[in-house]
């Protein structure tokens, strides 16, 4: 058990304290410690419940009981099921893995493909990203919250474009993000709409159509005249 309900109580009094500003956003305060196996369990509960029932189920008392959590903390902290999915987001996003360097373009774009098919095909977040999606397919809050997730994927990934243009691979002008959705795309429309499989090839094939697209100025950013 994460702790008991007197100490829970008196954790509840802290993050009251710390998350008094009304700008706050569910679940960002994150001191360490004891708060942080908080917030662990209870993301790792979300994650659990939304791959076992899905968005529409995901309540808060249960959250609470299966991570062994005061419910007064999960409510004050996360407020709402779309707090704790936003949250489960923002983690997620701190979790996955960085951007890689390759010295090519074409390298760190399969990098970037390999990641997303291994993502999507892994037994353990594939669920969970159906979940997630489906959430967002019919809440605005979820979809705001999906959006932010992949708002920042984006950005740890744009510098391999720039360093590409640096190095005369592509145009100057050429928009990160852009690119790199066109590299993710054919993968997630084979995720979540065809459901067809997703190999290697299908990665190398995207790979290989976003890079010739680049090069040939598709994603340069045009200016009007």
């Amino acid at each position: 058990m994460v702790g008991t309900l007197a100490e829970d109580s008196a954790l509840t009094e802290l993050e009251t304290h710390l998350s008094a500003s009304k700008s706050a956003t569910p679940g960002t305060v994150r001191p360490g410690g004891r708060t942080a196996k908080v917030r662990a369990a209870v993301l790792e509960a979300t994650r659990d419940a939304l791959v076992a029932e899905g968005f529409h189920a995901l309540h808060l008392d249960r959250i609470a009981s299966a991570a062994e959590v005061g419910k007064t903390t999960v409510y004050r902290r996360w407020g709402s099921p779309v707090g704790l999915v936003a949250d489960l987001l923002r983690d997620m996003a701190e979790q996955s893995v960085a951007a890689s360097d390759t010295g090519s373009l074409e390298g760190d774009l399969t990098a970037n493909a390999d990641l997303v098919r291994r993502t999507l095909t892994d037994p353990g977040s594939a669920p969970l990203f159906h979940a997630v999606i489906a959430a967002a397919a019919c809440d605005g809050d979820c979809a705001a919250a999906l959006n932010g997730f992949y708002t920042t994927r984006l950005k740890e990934w744009a510098p391999v474009v720039t360093r590409a243009a640096e190095r005369g691979e592509i145009p100057a002008s050429t928009d990160a993000t852009e690119l790199l959705r066109a590299v993710a795309a054919p993968l997630y429309y084979r995720f979540a709409i065809s459901h067809e499989p997703l190999t290697e090839e299908t990665a190398a094939r995207a790979v290989r159509a976003a890079l010739t697209a680049a090069q040939a100025g598709v994603y340069a950013t045009r200016t009007t005249p």
